[in-house]
């Protein structure tokens, strides 16, 4: 990108609050947030948009909304800041065991039956999994606690989690694995105990993943708008309240995708407020928004 500014921001922190955002300049900006990640924000988030952005004005000393465009749009901005900017317009809601019906399908139906195929095949190869779109980290560690008790019911089982998600924020949070107390209210006792650590200090009120869940998940930044591919194909993807933040041409191309990098009889789990309806893609549904691939 090139531009003939390259100065970062001189006004000292801790300016007064900004004025409103012009319409003309969050139209900018939303253009620019589907060029660079696909989200579409319609005129009615230009008030959130607003309100996420102060800290990042504080933060670089700057008076209104048109200076931080002004910067981000530099070379040295476009470097330093769009990040930030992405850890800014993506949302991050999560919780463990969240759509706690998938994972009632993953353990009576899809274990048991990927393992006896393996063993009708002879194939000894761990099962590969992908959480795209992450967040903080909830849903992959969840994966994690659910395929470690299948293994330790099932000899021979292994497996592989990779996580990802664009904003470097919660991937760094993902990977301290550090959360509040009350955000495990869904995990059941018997995993609490044994894959949660609390704080020595009770009155923290924080919990820990153990280290057996976190060295079983490899956690990555991934811009879906990027070119992605793996060298091995994965067995199941879980993309669950993601892809509801792209319009419908997107979603259909992030899908195919998807699929593509999916093993015939690979498993595409998606989130209950989306739907693959009218979708041209590899894919018949085995169960509601569970997904197999079928060539």
């Amino acid at each position: 990108m090139n531009s003939n500014r390259s100065d970062g921001p001189v006004l000292p922190a801790g300016c007064a609050r900004p004025g409103p955002m012009s319409q003309k300049l969050f139209d900018r900006m939303s253009r620019f947030v589907y060029e660079q990640v696909g989200i579409k924000l319609p005129g009615s988030k230009r008030v959130m948009l607003e309100a996420r952005l102060q800290k990042r004005l504080r933060v670089l000393g700057m008076a209104s909304y048109d200076q931080y465009v002004d910067y981000l749009f530099t070379e040295k901005g476009f470097d330093e800041e769009l990040r930030n900017f992405i850890d800014v317009v993506t949302t991050n809601t999560t919780e463990f065991f969240r759509e706690p019906r998938h994972f009632d399908y993953l353990t009576a139906t899809l274990l048991p039956g990927w393992t006896a195929e393996a063993v009708r095949l002879r194939a000894q190869r761990p099962l590969r999994v992908w959480s795209a779109g992450c967040s903080i980290g909830m849903e992959p560690y969840t994966l994690a606690m659910v395929l470690r008790d299948y293994q330790e019911r099932t000899p021979g089982f292994s497996f592989s989690i990779l996580a990802t998600d664009i904003s470097s924020r919660a991937l760094q949070q993902a990977v301290r694995a550090v959360y509040d107390e009350e955000r495990v209210h869904n995990v059941p006792d018997q995993f609490r105990k044994r894959y949660l650590l609390r704080s020595r200090d009770r009155s923290r009120r924080l919990v820990r993943i153990g280290p057996e869940l976190r060295s079983a998940v490899r956690f990555e930044r991934l811009n879906f708008m990027d070119p992605f591919s793996f060298s091995e194909p994965m067995d199941i993807i879980f993309c669950r309240n993601v892809i509801i933040y792209f319009d419908k041409p997107t979603q259909e191309g992030l899908f195919s995708r998807f699929s593509q990098c999916l093993r015939p009889d690979g498993h595409l789990f998606i989130g209950h407020s989306e739907s693959l309806t009218g979708m041209a893609l590899p894919l018949e549904q085995v169960a509601p928004t569970v997904y197999r691939r079928t060539r």
